[in-house]
């Protein structure tokens, strides 16, 4: 097993990791969502514009694979599913805020650029 894990480590920088996990049109408004205290799927589809179901589906799937999502399944009728952020995912959060912070810089160059 550790060979395995060697080659794999070997093969994929942690940055290309990284994005690998989060690539996906609606995984980080997904985990921007849950962040802001929405936790069910129906609220997703009614705070995500155009998110097919069967696709956010999918991308909650890949995101809690990833370990950056729970899922906590409610035993009642009708069933109900509530996701929320691992302490991977709060670590995520943070990641997020700061390419917020840098995507503000690049807009504002941008906008000084057309200004000009």
């Amino acid at each position: 097993m550790k060979t395995k894990e060697r080659a794999i480590a070997e093969k994929i920088c942690p940055l290309e990791f990284a994005v690998n996990a989060i690539s996906g049109k609606w995984k980080i408004p997904i985990v921007w969502r849950i962040n802001e205290g929405e936790k069910r799927p129906s609220e997703f589809l009614r705070g995500i514009a155009k998110v097919d179901r069967r696709v956010l589906n999918q991308q909650l799937k890949e995101l809690e694979e990833a370990g950056i999502l729970s899922k906590k399944i409610f035993n009642e009728l009708p069933p109900r599913v509530e996701y929320s952020l691992t302490p991977l995912g709060e670590g995520l959060v943070d990641v997020l805020w700061k390419l917020n912070d840098w995507g503000e810089l690049l807009l504002r160059k941008t906008v000084e650029v057309t200004m000009n």
